[in-house]
Formats: C-alpha cells, structure tokens, sequence
C-alpha cells in the first residue's frame, strides 16, 4: 500500500492575482491540504492547529527584508517551516537562505508536481533543496568546519577571540568584562591586531573582518566549548 502523505495547513504569503485562486484551487486538489493566502502586510493568524507550512513568494518578499518580516510573526507560528517560491536561481536562493531560516526553496520554473510533493515533504519535517543546492551548502559548511578555529593573519587564539567580539560591536569595556582581562590588556591586543592586519582603527578593522574573515568568523562561546572538548 502506498504511504500516506502528510497534510495541513498551508500559508501562502503574496500578492492578490488573477492566477493565485486556479494556483490555490490546484494545490488543495493535489494536496489536500487547506491553503490560505495573505498579503505580504497581513497579520497571521496567531494560533492554528496541527501542521502548518508558510510559503514566501519572493516576488513580493525581498531576501533583505525577510529577516524582519520573520521577526514580527506570532510566537506560535516561530517554529513553523519556512520556504520560498519563485526563487530565480542559484544566487537567488543562497541569498534568501542567508537572510532567513529557511527549510525549503521552489524555482520559479518549478513544475506544480514537484511543488506539491515538496509541500507534503516539508509538512513531514523534511529539507526540499534541489540537489546542487544543497551540495553547494554542504561544500560551504565543510569549509566553515575547516577554516572556524584557524588563525589568521598571524593572529592568536586570544586575538580571533577579541576580533570576534569586536565584530559584535563589543567595547574595550565589554571585551574585558567577556574575557576576564583588563581594559588595558585589551588596548594591547588591539593594538597588536591591528598591527598585524594593517589598520589603523576600529572601522578599518571591521572592514577587513567583513572581507577577510566573514561567515567563518568563529563564535567566542561555540570556540570556548570545542576547547574544552578536545
């Protein structure tokens, strides 16, 4: 027999169109799920029952603006899946997942079966990432693994901890307080940063931070808890 597929509720997140209602009438067909539509400014529903899945059209929600747009949803809907359609290609998507937490991605060419079997699969708690997308993911974050924790520039273990807090708009006062050292033991090590990566100041280091370092950029706390396992 073949395997139930999982249904629920679907949000779709757009713009009113002649075509929405035939494209919403199809995937309630085809899915069984039951599907609402809102515009990109509505407010959610807070509560819901059972399975819920938000689909962003990113015709009408740009990546940039996602992160607040997910920041204003009711607590009850925070852990629902995230995806978007209407994503245009390969950069597209990587920007969007870099703005959001988002579980799946639909291409703008997407055929209407696959849409719906990637609903059931992200109702069921699953990813649904074309496969060069998710190899893409999965070479970034294996050099994130291998580049995390390595010195820099000369730099030591102390220094990517104070550049890391610097890029976090830390003060001296503050990196002090995290690290347990003096405001003048920090004013040494700035000094010896900046030394070693050629500026002269604080905006300049951040600059080279955002060009140099980036994402891999290691977390002071994530750093701390790998030391101490080790």
């Amino acid at each position: 027999m073949p395997q139930e597929k999982t249904t629920g509720l679907v949000y779709i997140i757009t713009e009113n169109s002649p075509q929405l209602q035939l494209f919403v009438d199809y995937l309630q067909t085809q899915t069984g799920c039951k599907i609402n539509t809102y515009t990109p400014d509505a407010v959610l529903p807070p509560t819901i029952a059972g399975k819920l899945l938000i689909l962003i059209d990113s015709d009408h929600i740009d990546a940039d603006i996602l992160p607040n747009w997910q920041e204003k949803l009711p607590d009850a809907l925070a852990k629902a899946p995230l995806a978007a359609f209407n994503i245009r290609d390969m950069d597209h998507a990587l920007e969007s997942l870099s703005c959001a937490q988002l579980k799946g991605i639909f291409y703008r060419n997407e055929s209407l079966e696959v849409f719906c079997k990637g609903i059931h699969a992200l109702l069921d708690n699953e990813l649904w990432m074309s496969r060069e997308l998710m190899a893409r993911l999965i070479l970034f974050y294996r050099k994130y693994q291998s580049n995390a924790f390595r010195p820099a520039c000369g730099l030591t273990n102390r220094e990517m901890e104070i550049i890391s807090l610097l890029s976090a708009g830390s003060s001296n006062q503050q990196i002090a307080e995290k690290l347990f050292l003096s405001e003048h033991t920090v004013k040494s090590h700035l000094y010896n940063i900046f030394r070693k990566i050629n500026v002269h100041n604080r905006i300049q280091a951040l600059n080279w931070i955002h060009q140099n370092l980036g994402p891999i950029l290691p977390n002071i706390e994530t750093a701390r808890s790998l030391q101490r396992h080790r």
